[in-house]
């Protein structure tokens, strides 16, 4: 068996003279330098990569590098170049050393002989079920240009709709968070000033004034214990969510009833679905195969379960769309649309063109809810904001009144 290649860092000078720097694959130390002088680089200092450890590492590999990498493979492939000389030109030309080491494996295990949904298996992180699969498909049908154009294009649909419901997401939080943040300042910091203050008035104060003052003070009293139970709920929450798949069903189940999110992502999931199961039913993965890695890939244990259920009838016989009615799970028109692929024997083109409906329709529906919840937010800011500030002046009102 090959030896992993190490990851070198160096600095040096180019042709022109400036200063450079940066990481290179390569078997030993004078491997390093001999590949650094044929690019022009006269290296001052290379040395073997090791892992701190503390702080930043390497740079992680992602789903979006598995993405780009994908695209360029599928383009270079259908451009006429061997599979051998993609990978080495992928690996070369990346700025990850992570994923140049991991290229480099991969056409190793490829130049030994090994198919490459072998080479791509012996990396889990990175290459799910699914993409071997396809890969092995494509190997074995002699078409995998045309199978790794449909896995590219299936990766990057992926990611679009992961990126929209991230943005569904992401600023909400942020706003519900920075202004928790704001309001603790003022009462812990800013409603105590005024306490001062009031106590010199010698009258009572208002209702309301009294209130924000009894918030005041209880998160002053009990704030740090409210925080540390609130942590501990928290983290106690996620290590159930991690360990235990009775509470990720049951969140799965319950965060689509929510309002307007649960909807996003119902139709999130039935477009991961259909684009899914498209996908591997096109490659030519039989449907009881390509259900299942659908199951998987829905995001969703609603769904999950009702896919599942659709394989087993499936493999009983019964047509898709009346196994599909029967979970009722999935809408009229999705169903309508699967009926009429199975009787024109298009199912692969159907299942595509609702994926496509599907997730037109989460963009329409993220950028709706952005829209919405921009002025809502904005109010319920006003409100928190705009109270705390009254409560704090209604005493110095009313005694301008009095005055």
């Amino acid at each position: 068996m090959a030896k992993t290649p190490d990851i070198f860092v160096w600095n040096g000078t180019n042709r022109k003279g400036q200063s450079v720097k940066g990481e290179i694959t390569a078997n030993s130390l004078s491997e390093a330098k001999n590949l650094l002088r044929r690019q022009g680089i006269s290296a001052t200092k290379v040395k073997k990569f090791t892992k701190p450890l503390f702080g930043k590492g390497r740079e992680k590999i992602t789903a979006q590098d598995i993405c780009t990498i994908s695209r360029q493979i599928a383009t270079m492939l259908s451009a006429g170049v061997t599979l051998i000389q993609t990978l080495d030109m992928i690996a070369q030309g990346h700025n990850k050393a992570s994923m140049r080491k991991m290229l480099i494996e991969v056409a190793d295990e490829v130049k030994a002989g090994n198919p490459l949904s072998y080479a791509l298996r012996k990396h889990p992180d990175h290459f799910e079920d699914l993409y071997c699969d396809l890969v092995e498909t494509g190997e074995q049908s002699g078409a995998l240009e045309t199978i790794y154009d449909r896995i590219a294009t299936y990766k990057e649909k992926a990611e679009a709709l992961k990126s929209k419901i991230k943005k569904a997401m992401f600023y909400p939080i942020a706003v519900v968070v920075v202004a928790f943040i704001v309001t603790i300042i003022l009462l812990v910091f800013v409603v105590p000033q005024f306490e001062e203050i009031f106590s010199s008035f010698g009258a009572e104060l208002p209702a309301f004034t009294q209130l924000v003052l009894g918030i005041s003070r209880f998160v002053q009293d009990y704030g740090i214990f409210l925080a540390a139970g609130l942590g501990g709920a928290g983290y106690m929450f996620m290590r159930a969510h991690k360990k235990s798949p009775k509470v990720r069903d049951s969140v799965d189940a319950k965060i689509l009833k929510a309002p307007i999110v649960g909807e996003i992502l119902k139709k999130a999931s039935i477009a991961r679905f259909t684009r899914t199961l498209s996908t591997t039913f096109a490659a030519g993965v039989p449907l009881i195969g390509a259900l299942e890695s659908a199951a998987g890939a829905s995001g969703n244990a609603v769904f999950r379960d009702a896919i599942l259920f659709i394989r087993k009838e499936v493999a009983g016989g019964m047509p898709m769309n009346v196994a599909m009615r029967a979970t009722n799970v999935f809408p009229d028109m999705v169903v309508q649309m699967i009926a009429i692929g199975e009787e024109s024997g298009s199912v692969d083109e159907m299942l595509g063109k609702i994926a496509t409906i599907y997730e037109a329709e989460v963009d329409d529906m993220v950028d709706g809810l952005t829209s919405l919840l921009e002025p809502l937010i904005m109010a319920v800011l006003g409100v928190v904001i705009g109270g705390l500030i009254i409560a704090m002046y209604l005493p110095i009102f009313q005694m301008g009144n009095v005055v």
